[in-house]
């Protein structure tokens, strides 16, 4: 009985032994603009942008880019009741970045990601659920957008321009 165990033990433990972990490469779970990059934001001002930026990228201490973001908003009707009240609206957030080297002296990056959510609505006036749960959204989509732009990031070299 002893030899059966010992045996499933031993077999286990070398199959166990070609395991390979998704993050094995360094480079992938780094933020290569973290406090490297001097950021600008352009378009649609977004109150949450400005406070996740810096979780993001940093104090910059050491300027070797320059991203500029650049914000759109879209709203979209989706469904219209017969009084004309809207009872859908999407929200297509597009955030344009342009990723500059600055010790070459040129464009490195030029990528444009789309986000969008879905509102309902209600009456008209301040409605306090309605309203939190819009900049929930909000939040939702601007930290989603960044972390792809941050993990396309990782399939780019930072070294060559355009």
């Amino acid at each position: 009985m002893r030899f059966i165990l010992v045996f499933v033990i031993v077999s286990f433990l070398h199959s166990c032994s070609n395991i390979e972990f998704v993050y094995n490469n360094e480079n992938s779970l780094t933020n290569p603009l973290y406090e490297n990059t001097k950021i600008s934001t352009a378009g649609f001002d977004l109150v949450f942008l400005k406070s996740y930026i810096p979780t993001v990228f940093g104090n910059t201490k050491n300027e070797k880019f320059d991203l500029l973001i650049l914000v759109q908003e879209k709203k979209i009707r989706r469904s219209v009741e017969t009084n004309q009240a809207v009872s859908n609206l999407r929200h297509e957030l597009r955030f344009s970045y342009e990723l500059k080297s600055l010790e070459e002296s040129c464009v490195i990056v030029k990528k444009e990601i789309l986000s969008s959510f879905s509102t309902s609505p209600k009456s008209s006036g301040y409605n306090y659920g309605t309203d939190v749960s819009l900049e929930k959204k909000y939040e939702l989509a601007i930290s989603e957008n960044i972390n792809r732009f941050i993990s396309y990031l990782s399939g780019v070299d930072l070294k060559s321009c355009l």
